[in-house]
């Protein structure tokens, strides 16, 4: 029993930890975690596409949105406002896209003086160098606005088949929504009814 008594005096005395030096581990995680998130959501609202409520139709006003072109410069459809403007809906993986693209360019440059506009609006891609090298390669010098969540896509009934392209009048309605490959005459048959001046 001496023994017991002994081995229980040599031991040494318990230290208590602070109650600060338990919780500063969890405070350090949780303030990283707050700082990613908040990197995350500025990085994100800084790119953010935003699409007016409502769904393109024939007839009915186009729904305005606001994305960013191919160098992150903010683009709007109202900067557009009293221009015929034809929305291309392409994706450097649509085949069609890569013949129609160019034919676009050469008709936006053919109608331009009646301020005939072509907005290129890519379909859920995120590889902004990507999109630019080919669009070099087709030497096509349309602007260029990203979609990457697809949210004007879903305004414009775009999904998945591309092309699309939406023609919109210059008293910002919808006048013609073209789905699938349209022969280039097709095409500018009807941007000659929108350029037309208003009677």
């Amino acid at each position: 029993m001496n023994a017991v008594a002994q081995t229980g005096a040599q031991r040494p005395p318990v230290r208590r930890v602070p109650a600060w030096a338990l919780a500063l581990p969890v405070l350090v995680v949780l303030a990283a975690t707050a700082a990613g998130v908040a990197i995350v959501i500025a990085d994100r609202s800084s790119n953010a596409v935003w699409v007016a409520a409502g769904h393109a139709r024939v007839g009915e006003a186009a729904p305005n949105f606001t994305s960013y072109d191919l160098a992150g410069k903010k683009v709007s459809l109202s900067d557009f406002a009293s221009r015929p403007v034809l929305l291309t809906f392409w994706a450097t993986w649509c085949t069609v896209c890569k013949d129609e693209l160019p034919a676009l360019q050469t008709l936006k440059q053919r109608y331009s003086s009646s301020g005939f506009a072509v907005l290129a609006v890519n379909y859920r891609e995120t590889d902004n160098v990507r999109m630019r090298q080919y669009l070099a390669g087709d030497n096509v010098t349309l602007q260029s606005v990203i979609d990457p969540g697809a949210s004007i896509a879903s305004a414009y009934g775009v999904d998945v088949g591309l092309p699309v392209n939406v023609l919109i009048g210059r008293t910002g309605r919808v006048a013609q929504i073209m789905v699938g490959e349209v022969p280039p005459a097709s095409i500018e048959t009807a941007i000659k009814q929108v350029v037309a001046p208003p009677a």
